[in-house]
């Protein structure tokens, strides 16, 4: 009977002794499986269990940057998805790419109370190890018990990607039909990919920034998948640019800025997006990376990046405008960005797919993006690239 039995996030706290801003942690970082009801996060008995069963075998890395395994959770924590619905329209000026270009949004209409209060402080949050929380809850003997089965109800669809819109879109799904089960996997474009093309996604999202073509995600697509039949849709699109510290005192207006003397950067871990589009760019400018001081220091998300350039350790960061206004750095817009869905053409598929087609073509979905600001909707639901069954 256990393995029906699910846990709030205080109550995971309480059990393994823990904050409840570790477990969010735990569930962020992807090694403790969760999923939405109503407004609530659950955790499973099974997945609980499993996740101390990894940690007594050091399964769980404390590297991030060099994990193999697929980390699944769900929809993020409600303080960070309260917005307003109230909008009547979901009309949203195009953006345009091009430096120069680029049309201003203003955070202040959009952005909640709650999305307002996040800070480099919480950034950094300190991680729980896991061979503390066990030591905490007395678990540190050898396991004897046989793998632990998971739970059978509902269609498993995981979702991998980092962006908060796809939080709601998994949101979105399970309302959409209870037999589906969305989970959250936390990935950068290009290992999301390789997810999919490994068969551990069924939905992944990638804004990869190809220097030859100036085209986004397609060039990536067709070789990463190659034989595997699959539809490119539109999620958004977003401005991507540089963190810089307030008032700009380095000076930096465009990427050939980046090789001025005396910067230090910080940069997003290899395979994100923000990455790729970094690297290409300094490829274009001709800009060494043994010129950049701070290249090799990697953050794995863009609040994460902003909160360095805020707290001073680093002069400038690649990065999306949303995270710049959550953390309270000037941006520095040099690039409107495509960010896409990937779904695999399988016949088993397609009763889902136009579930996912449903949701990204309806008002109300959109209308939530737009209230969180920082998005372009004019092309969601687009198909923009499907191959054969």
């Amino acid at each position: 009977m256990n393995e029906q039995v699910s846990y709030t996030t205080e109550e995971i706290a309480k059990l393994l002794k823990v904050s409840k801003l570790t477990v969010y942690d735990l569930i962020k970082k992807g090694d403790l499986p969760a999923y939405r009801v109503g407004k609530q996060m659950r955790v499973d008995h099974y997945d609980l269990e499993a996740y101390k069963q990894k940690a007594k075998n050091g399964m769980i890395r404390e590297n991030r940057e060099n994990a193999g395994q697929l980390n699944m959770t769900a929809t993020p924590l409600d303080s960070m998805l309260q917005t307003s619905s109230s909008s009547d329209s979901t009309d949203v000026s195009p953006l345009q790419p091009g430096v120069g270009n680029i049309p201003h949004m203003d955070y202040e209409d959009h952005t909640s109370d709650a999305e307002a209060t996040v800070t480099p402080e919480f950034v950094h949050a300190a991680y729980a190890r896991p061979e503390e929380i066990l030591r905490n809850t007395g678990t540190m003997n050898p396991i004897t018990q046989e793998p632990i089965t998971p739970p059978t109800s509902g269609r498993t669809i995981v979702i991998t990607g980092q962006d908060t819109s796809l939080d709601i879109l998994a949101r979105y799904m399970e309302k959409e039909d209870s037999r589906y089960r969305p989970l959250r996997s936390f990935a950068g474009s290009m290992d999301s990919l390789v997810s999919m093309y490994m068969g551990n996604s069924d939905i992944v999202s990638t804004h990869l920034f190809d220097g030859e073509t100036g085209d986004y995600n397609l060039p990536y697509i067709r070789k990463i998948l190659v034989s595997h039949p699959c539809t490119v849709i539109n999620l958004a699109s977003r401005r991507a640019g540089l963190y810089v510290a307030k008032g700009n005192p380095k000076g930096i207006r465009s990427w050939q800025d980046l090789a001025q003397a005396g910067l230090t950067m910080v940069n997003r871990e290899r395979g994100a997006g923000a990455r790729v589009l970094l690297d290409e760019q300094l490829r274009l400018n001709d800009i060494r990376t043994s010129q950049l001081q701070g290249y090799a220091q990697e953050e794995s998300s863009h609040i994460a990046v902003a909160g360095k350039v805020a707290s001073g350790q680093a002069d400038v960061g690649v990065g999306s405008e949303k995270a710049a206004a959550l953390v309270g750095v000037e941006f520095i817009p040099l690039t409107v960005e495509r960010y896409d869905l990937v779904i695999l053409n399988k016949t088993e598929n397609a009763e889902w797919i136009a579930t996912l087609r449903r949701i990204l073509s309806s008002d109300e979905f959109k209308r939530e993006l737009q209230a969180i600001g920082g998005y372009d909707l004019s092309r969601t639901g687009e198909i923009l690239y499907a191959s054969e069954y």
